[in-house]
């Protein structure tokens, strides 16, 4: 056959079988590694010296984590996105990502397909497969794992089998590590009984002593930690590294899978928590009620689309437009305490803050109306349900 295919590569063990067994259905590899914030410089050369050790003919890196924060990140920050109000979305936040630029490759190489190393019972292929048929609907799909229905003991055998190497930790667990969290799978997470391992809920034995820093936004988004500006991934990545030393943002999530079944994971997800628990107590100060509440609505639509691999949806974009829209007034700063194991936003505040102590000081005083006014509010507004009750009554 030999033609080119591009494959979605993590270095891990379902895509380093992937590149021997599609050398031997005839193609030619290319590798494509898309960094979303996942991997440090000698963990990249690992990933690259793996790809090319298992048979790929060409290795490709791809840097996308600006990619990802103003495409997904930015708007998942500001529509306070966490699915099952617990977990911010930490892998489905960066497949879309990755498949756009491995397209971006294929079409640099010339590649005849794309293939990615998802099994067939999980979340990921889905992203990939919808992804790939909505920017390159001319290039065929290969998922060897999925089509080979093999297990993880099987990919190890077969790679062993023909002297290749195995990466570490291979038969342990299925670890998903970005820019926006990171995700464990596998083993404890298939009983929804079963307890984490020590490691995801103990906070670290040598966490420093609690400390507060400083979180300033521009317009719904995160552009200072303590005084110092950054770009959005730097400065994702800089509250990371404070969560990791405090034992900040682990937890479990139980929900629905893209395809239908329920699915559990334990996650590290410190940044992502921290950040939009800052982004809403500055949007409790800014925005009306009414906003925030269709905000909610839809950023719950947002997250549940997005999870599902349907980023692609035109309605994504409107509800995009109308973030953006939402946001214009929420600039200020945010304190955060930092304490292990913990985490608490302990301050906001903004120029276009709505709690006006001239106005009133909630029970205590008040100057824009009077005990009279609030009194006829207050007869006013008991009218429907007066009314709801006295025609019950005649029942």
């Amino acid at each position: 056959m030999h033609k080119k295919i591009v494959l979605a590569f993590s270095g891990g063990l379902d895509t380093s079988y992937c590149v021997p067994r599609l050398v031997e259905q005839g193609y030619v590899v290319h590798t494509a590694f898309v960094d979303t914030g996942g991997a440090n410089a000698s963990e990249r050369e690992a990933i690259r010296a793996q790809a090319l050790a298992v048979g790929a003919i060409e290795h490709h890196e791809v840097d996308a984590r600006n990619q990802v924060f103003d495409r997904f990140i930015s708007f998942l920050i500001q529509g306070n996105v966490l699915r099952g109000n617990v977990y911010p979305l930490s892998v489905a936040a960066e497949r879309t990502q990755q498949a756009v630029s491995v397209v971006e490759v294929a079409r640099k190489v010339g590649a005849h397909a794309v293939a990615h190393g998802s099994t067939g019972a999980g979340n990921d292929q889905i992203r990939f497969d919808i992804a790939f048929r909505v920017l390159a609907p001319d290039l065929s799909i290969v998922a060897p794992i999925r089509a080979e229905a093999l297990s993880r003991n099987q990919t190890i055998a077969y790679l062993e089998s023909r002297g290749l190497p195995v990466p570490a930790k291979a038969s342990a667990y299925s670890i998903n590590k970005g820019l926006w969290g990171t995700t464990w799978g596998g083993g404890w997470t298939h009983d929804s009984w079963a307890g984490p391992p020590p490691e995801l809920i103990e906070p670290p034995a040598d966490a420093p002593s609690p400390a507060e820093h400083l979180i300033a936004w521009d317009r719904g988004k995160p552009v200072e930690l303590d005084g110092v500006a950054m770009t959005g991934p730097g400065l994702v990545s800089a509250v990371a590294a404070l969560a990791d030393q405090y034992g900040v943002g682990r937890n479990i999530h139980v929900g629905e899978t893209a395809i239908g079944i329920k699915g559990r994971i334990g996650f590290e997800a410190g940044a992502a928590l921290i950040l939009i628990q800052c982004h809403r107590e500055l949007e409790k100060l800014v925005l009306t009620k009414w906003q925030g509440f269709w905000k909610d609505q839809l950023g719950q639509f947002y997250g549940d689309r997005l999870h599902e691999g349907q980023y692609f949806d035109p309605a994504l974009r409107d509800i995009e437009a109308l973030l953006t829209s939402s946001q214009q007034r929420v600039t200020g700063e945010t304190r955060v305490q930092f304490a292990p194991g913990r985490s608490l936003v302990t301050g906001a505040r903004s120029p276009f803050s709505m709690m006006d102590s001239a106005v009133a000081l909630y029970g205590e005083t008040h100057s824009m109306w009077t005990g009279e006014d609030a009194r006829g509010f207050s007869r006013i507004g008991a009218i429907p349900s007066l009314l709801a009750t006295r025609a019950g009554e005649a029942d």
